[in-house]
């Protein structure tokens, strides 16, 4: 098995704005669109359209989602034998989506909350097996925490942001977040003291995981590593060849204020710079999920984490040129 993941599944109930309402205010949308979603789902699904072998533990409700949650991720090759079925409302995420792409999303976690450490011990084999774990916090933290220390590789995508402990960050490699969720879990004072991508990574690798990505958008990614990784440099989104060029020095990161920092790491960390694709964005909803996907996949394979965030940059540049999210993920031979 090529990746397990242990996460949420949702139905993404989305609008699309002219722009987003200020408080108090209402604005009018679109027709409502229905989407497959919830991140565990659509990290599964990008897994499984550039073809991994990928199997999915997650819990679906007995509403009128669940059951076409379930088939629509079987039609697109994931594995579903570990999908339950929860007395209840199935996880649902409210998305609106304004004139430039960009979305606000609010999650109702339903069956998703009740995904527990039970559930992963019940598959210990699976988990254990697996190349790479790829993990979210969509789900009970306990449930997240449990998985990542079955995991050979636990691949975390802290989203939404949560303060984490100590023990799941240290089992992170790597820990990815894009820019808002860097600078939750380094605390205001810190992030506003390393605002720049590469001391944000440097940072969050002194909290403790064994490596960081943090997603850009359309400026592709950052790759922090402990100092034995390798020279830093640049990597080409389409080859995945590293550049022995250098990256610009960062200013020196602050003391984590939501865990246990060690800023001694971020002496000699490798900091590589990923660009992405230039691309004309229309949704950008689920592009991370699609990054992070794509990203456990090649791990899985054995690229580097500079190579697989890459290729990971491709994946997510080209799931933000068409609406939705799993509808929007690329197959192999599109890239």
């Amino acid at each position: 098995m090529d990746v397990v993941v242990v996460g949420s599944v949702n139905a993404d109930l989305v609008v699309r704005v002219g722009r987003r309402p200020a408080p108090g205010e209402t604005v009018m949308g679109s027709d409502l669109d229905t989407f497959p979603g919830g991140k565990g789902a659509n990290q599964a699904v990008a897994a499984a359209r550039l073809g991994a072998d990928v199997a999915l533990l997650a819990r679906t409700g007995t509403d009128q989602y669940g059951a076409r949650l379930v088939e629509g991720l079987a039609a697109e090759g994931v594995g579903v034998e570990h999908v339950m079925e929860t007395e209840g409302a199935s996880g649902v995420a409210l998305i609106t989506v304004d004139a430039e792409g960009d979305n606000s999303i609010i999650v109702s976690p339903g069956a998703n909350a009740r995904l527990t450490p039970a559930d992963v011990t019940a598959v210990g084999d699976l988990v254990s097996g697996a190349a790479v774990v790829s993990l979210m916090l969509e789900i009970p933290l306990d449930t997240v925490t449990a998985a990542a220390r079955a995991a050979r590789r636990a691949v975390l995508n802290a989203s939404p942001p949560r303060e984490l402990p100590g023990e799941l960050l240290a089992l992170a490699d790597p820990l990815v977040v894009n820019e808002h969720e860097a600078a939750f879990l380094l605390g205001a004072a810190s992030a506003d003291a390393v605002s720049e991508p590469a001391g944000m990574a440097r940072a969050l690798l002194a909290l403790g995981p064994r490596s960081v990505v943090i997603t850009l958008g359309a400026d592709g990614a950052v790759v922090a590593e402990p100092p034995t990784a390798g020279p830093p440099g640049f990597v080409d989104a389409a080859a995945g060849a590293p550049d022995p060029a250098g990256v610009p020095e960062a200013a020196p990161g602050g003391v984590a204020a939501h865990g246990d920092g060690a800023p001694g790491r971020q002496e000699g960390a490798v900091v590589t710079v990923v660009p992405s694709p230039v691309v004309d964005v229309v949704d950008t909803t689920g592009a991370g999920d699609a990054f992070t996907g794509a990203l456990a996949w090649r791990l899985a394979l054995g690229d580097t984490l500079p190579e697989a965030a890459g290729f990971a940059a491709k994946v997510g540049a080209a799931a933000v040129r068409r609406e939705g999210a799993q509808s929007s993920y690329p197959r192999g031979e599109e890239l």
